[in-house]
């Protein structure tokens, strides 16, 4: 085997994992669910639920992958071979995560390129490819209000940025039934930057660690333009006092809560397998705990930077519409893809603002989509069968068959119906399977291995145990958070519906079938590691399929500095056959 790599630097490190961490979700859900989940009291359950369970999780993810030196399959099989399908089933959701999430920068990239322009495209409805919908304006309405007046726009009407996005953008169908053509402009795209993304990681850590320098970095130089920009404009009060005025009533409804532990768990990326992976690069005395803080702080910090910089340019944006700003902010693709290229449209050099923001949306997204990719891979170097890993040798080939299947099973989504295929996927295999995934990985780790053994591991890469407050939520309030949220999720379940559009029932089902993919893992994998588990009958072979690989053998501080202790094959010969290699001969090895 390859002598596993290691980051080059500690700062590569740590600007991967918050390029990782630190993704599209900042931007389009964070500020939209502080706006209606209780606007600054909605920090509150936000920042608890970061302590009580967003830090300790990143924690026991991150020491994990550093101590067994393996992707999350091969770590949950070294900690309990008996949940080693959870392992499994993160890295199906990483997989169905890499064949969609390109899509969103893929769009980036489109709009990027329509920047170029003597006016943006998205201004007016006079192109070629707008629709009857298209309302811009020209005529317009107004209502009297007890405020002066109101901008009212007609029944059924787009506005021309949702109306580019439809109909230039997506060439969107009337419904996941009628798939249509392969959009090309988005076929070379998407192209495009799958090949960023493999020449991104395709050396490993020693490629991708060059690459989050910028990656991870140029987004808040934006962010900062943005904010300040945002503030000068009229009407930025009136956006920011929409985000965080507190609204303390609602602290008392558990839905808060519950959305305020899901999006730490979704920002920072746990369960994932990404912090798993990246972490099993790291030196083997890496001090985790300074990096799972500054993750944390950096993670939430943008969360709210990107709200003011969001809100103050909505606010300017509803007042030029004679609207509340409640009218016009929305989460997910609407906000950055319809309601902000709206409020560019009002600004001086429009085209340079719309640019720098969509390029920050590639950043932000190619940092998450790379690490996704290098779960795969790393799964498959560490795992595959000796006869495959000859034809696979390199990881440069490695790298280049993985981003090429993740490319073709992509291909649904840029189709004219693909945007519902996108949805579907989004919500099924991630919002859904995901908790159930965290559910057992944490209680495989912290229940059946043990929280204090991982304590004991900790100690031995640090020298230092963790806080007893870290073994506390790894123990009780973690498991007991992460399961409230899978049935709560569970309760509040219904059908996908996209503005209206419902679904067909086959289209559902589809999506259940799709949350399975990964769910089916766990007890495929329970039956896996019973049965290939050594034992004089079941019984005993169930009860070994719990007990833990880490022996002292491979407890070894590999790596641990420059001085890397590196193991190679080794030939073993008894000492009878080497008459002159006998104890305490320096160049023989007592084993």
């Amino acid at each position: 085997m390859e002598e596993r790599q290691n980051w080059g630097k500690k700062l590569e490190f740590m600007l991967a994992t918050i390029g990782y961490a630190v993704g599209l979700g900042n931007v389009w859900r964070f500020p939209y669910l502080c706006f209606r989940s209780g606007g600054g009291a909605f920090l509150i359950p936000f920042f608890i639920m970061l302590v009580l369970c967003g830090i300790p999780l990143t924690y026991m993810e991150m020491a994990v992958g550093q101590y067994t030196r393996n992707g999350p399959i091969g770590a949950l099989a070294k900690l309990c071979p008996f949940f080693q399908g959870a392992g499994v089933a993160t890295v199906m959701i990483s997989f169905l995560f890499t064949t969609y999430y390109i899509v969103i920068i893929t769009w980036s990239f489109y709009y990027m390129f329509n920047c170029f322009t003597d006016t943006l495209p998205w201004t007016h409805c006079n192109n070629t490819w707008n629709s009857e919908h298209c309302w811009d304006g020209s005529k317009v309405n107004w209502s009297a209000t007890d405020n002066g007046t109101r901008f009212i726009q007609p029944n059924g009407s787009r506005s021309p940025t949702e109306d580019f996005f439809i109909e230039n953008l997506l060439e969107r169908s009337s419904g996941i039934n009628e798939q249509g053509t392969l959009r090309w402009q988005l076929l070379l795209i998407l192209l495009m930057c799958w090949v960023i993304v493999y020449f991104c990681i395709w050396k490993g850590p020693k490629s991708t660690g060059k690459v989050v320098y910028f990656t991870a970095t140029f987004p808040y130089l934006v962010l900062a333009i943005l904010l300040v920009r945002g503030l000068t404009l009229p009407g930025s009060e009136e956006g920011i006092n929409f985000f965080i005025k507190p609204r303390w009533e609602l602290l008392l409804d558990a839905k808060v809560w519950v959305l305020a532990a899901a999006q730490n768990f979704n920002s920072l990326g746990v369960a994932f397998g990404g912090l798993i992976t990246m972490s099993s690069y790291s030196k083997f005395n890496n001090k985790i705990v300074r990096d799972v803080l500054t993750l944390a702080l950096v993670d939430a910090f943008t969360c709210l930077l990107a709200g003011f910089a969001i809100f103050s340019i909505l606010g300017n944006l509803a007042l030029n519409q004679g609207r509340g700003v409640e009218e016009v902010v929305q989460e997910g693709p609407g906000l950055v893809f319809v309601i902000y290229p709206q409020a560019f449209n009002t600004m001086p050099v429009s085209q340079l603002f719309a640019f720098l923001f969509f390029f920050m949306l590639v950043c932000l997204g190619i940092d998450s989509q790379f690490a996704s990719v290098e779960v795969i891979v790393t799964t498959i170097q560490d795992h595959f069968d000796p006869a495959i890993r000859r034809y696979l040798k390199r990881k440069e080939v490695l790298v280049a068959v993985v981003c090429f299947f993740s490319f073709l099973f992509g291909l649904p989504n840029i189709t004219q119906g693909g945007f519902y295929f996108f949805q579907l996927i989004d919500y099924y295999a991630a919002a859904l399977s995901l908790m159930v995934l965290a559910f057992f990985e944490v209680i495989a780790i912290c229940w059946f291995y043990g929280a204090h053994n991982l304590a004991e591991n900790i100690k031995t890469m640090t020298g230092a145990k963790p806080n007893i407050f870290f073994i506390a939520c790894w123990f009780v309030l973690s498991p007991l958070l992460i399961g409230g949220i899978w049935i709560f999720s569970m309760i509040q379940y219904q059908p996908l519906s996209i503005a209206g559009y419902e679904y067909p029932d086959w289209a559902i089902g589809l999506g259940w079938f799709i949350a399975l993919m990964s769910v089916a893992c766990i007890p495929a994998g329970m039956i896996h590691a019973v049965f290939y588990t050594k034992g004089a009958n079941i019984l005993h072979k169930f009860r070994n399929s719990f007990r833990s690989k880490m022996t002292a053998e491979n407890r070894s501080p590999i790596n641990s500095d420059k001085d890397d202790v590196i193991l190679t094959k080794i030939s073993i010969a008894t000492f009878a056959d080497q008459p002159d290699c006998q104890p305490p001969a320096k160049h023989c090895i007592e084993l």
